[in-house]
């Protein structure tokens, strides 16, 4: 699919994107430990042990799981909902299971990477950073039509 360079995802809609996004997963987390200690003293009067290594566990899979969910469910993150941008493979369709999970963990795992290869945006005919073209993805405005939007059916 070739949509028009302006169709694709500008490097501020995509930082402003994740910004949201790593607020969001800080609140959650900040919400998850609140619950987990705060939750087990109110019941019980102190803090097992278990909890902390349960929890450390929990915040660690927290990013990995919401974007991953996120662009394998309905193809953007609440951030991208916010910013009106949705990640696509290279035809415009929704990305699948195994590579929002590939996106989300080479993501999280290199992310000095991930913001670094941002850069590409601003030279890339479709606006694709480094993760785009590792995982063959790309950042559409999510107004556009997909690619069975654009076939064209005879009469």
């Amino acid at each position: 699919m070739s949509l028009p360079h302006e169709a694709y995802a500008g490097l501020v809609s995509r930082l402003v994107a994740l910004a949201i996004d790593i607020a969001a997963v800080a609140l959650g987390a900040a919400v998850a430990v609140g619950l987990a200690v705060g939750g087990s003293q109110m019941m019980i009067r102190e803090t097992p042990g278990w909890v902390g290594p349960v929890v450390g566990v929990a915040i660690g899979l927290l990013p990995v799981v919401y974007f991953s969910a996120s662009w394998w469910i309905v193809g953007q993150t609440p951030g991208g909902i916010a910013m009106g941008i949705a990640v696509r493979n290279g035809d415009g369709q929704p990305i699948g299971l195994p590579r929002s999970l590939l996106r989300a963990v080479f993501g999280l795992a290199f992310a000095p990477i991930w913001l670094l290869g941002m850069a590409l945006v601003l030279v890339d005919a479709r606006r694709r950073g480094l993760i785009d073209l590792a995982f063959g993805t790309v950042v559409v405005y999510a107004s556009q039509p997909s690619a069975d939007d654009l076939a064209v059916s005879e009469p």
